[in-house]
């Protein structure tokens, strides 16, 4: 059974997914949790404190669904490695959805925001640094700045793609395409570079 403040969080991530971050209420959160408001206040202090403890949380749930594999599965070769972890966020299950529709509700309120702005340039660096991680293992030659510029390439093209098959922009096989035919750019540029 999940701790009750994971159940918030968990409950804080729907919300915001299907109502945005202005059309989070802490009232509804509770309800939605099944808690009480004070039990809210209690974990988190305020609505600042949801809405961050909520961005770690879609990240940290990112990071298991796009890295977790089964030990007996065969190693993945760097390339596989790279490829897969920037294709499983664009996943049609339930998880992914919730979380890629959070995650662009609350980047668009960080433009309003700037505490939640700092979290989330944070997040996307951590990001981008783990994607020219991968990049590097590909292209162990390509220097640092490349393999950087590459990633927040990557990344940003992802969640644009995310969002196209989201709002029903692009199909979800032609977003996984899409991504595929940049990662094989991208890698084609750091072999030249």
């Amino acid at each position: 059974m999940a701790s009750r403040s994971t159940r918030i969080l968990e409950a804080a991530a729907r919300v915001i997914a299907r109502r945005g971050v202005r059309g989070l209420r802490v009232e509804e959160l509770a309800a939605e949790a099944g808690v009480s408001t004070a039990l809210i206040y209690y974990h988190f202090k305020d609505r600042t404190g949801v809405l961050r403890q909520t961005l770690e949380f879609i990240n940290d749930r990112a990071e298991r669904y796009t890295t977790d594999r089964d030990p007996s599965d065969p190693p993945l070769s760097p390339r596989e490695e790279l490829e897969e972890s920037l294709l499983l966020e664009l996943q049609d299950t339930v998880e992914v959805r919730e979380n890629s529709a959070a995650w662009g509700e609350l980047r668009a309120s960080a433009v309003f925001d700037e505490v939640l702005r700092e979290d989330l340039a944070r997040a996307t660096g951590v990001w981008v640094q783990e994607v020219a991680a991968l990049l590097g293992q590909v292209e162990p030659t390509a220097p640092a700045p490349s393999l950087a510029a590459a990633a927040e390439r990557l990344t940003a093209l992802l969640e644009g793609l995310s969002m196209r098959w989201l709002s029903g922009g692009t199909r979800i096989d032609h977003a996984r395409d899409l991504l595929r035919g940049a990662i094989d750019a991208e890698l084609a540029g750091l072999r030249d570079s």
